[in-house]
């Protein structure tokens, strides 16, 4: 429990960053989810386009650092490996 001022402030301060990097987390995951399922459904177009709006977003929470960025740039390298391999398939 906290004892001081100032650790009663962190305190409050943790409670309400935890709830928007849970926002953030969660936004996240289904903006990749999205891509995914866009991906398994093999429409390259439309996983191109999803992509496309998703890799903003991912970047966007490394930015904010909700996602650490190598992990953020990994995600969106492996995505789009995943939509050229579908592409040339097609």
């Amino acid at each position: 429990m906290a004892n001081t001022s100032s650790a009663k402030k962190a305190a409050r301060q943790m409670v309400s960053r935890t709830e928007v990097n849970k926002s953030r987390r969660s936004r996240y995951k289904s903006t990749v989810s999205k891509v995914e399922t866009a991906l398994a459904s093999g429409d390259a177009a439309n996983a191109a386009i999803v992509l496309q709006a998703a890799e903003s977003k991912i970047m966007r929470a490394a930015n904010q650092g909700t996602v650490h960025k190598k992990a953020a740039a990994r995600k969106v390298s492996r995505l789009n490996a995943r939509l050229k391999k579908m592409s040339a398939s097609a």
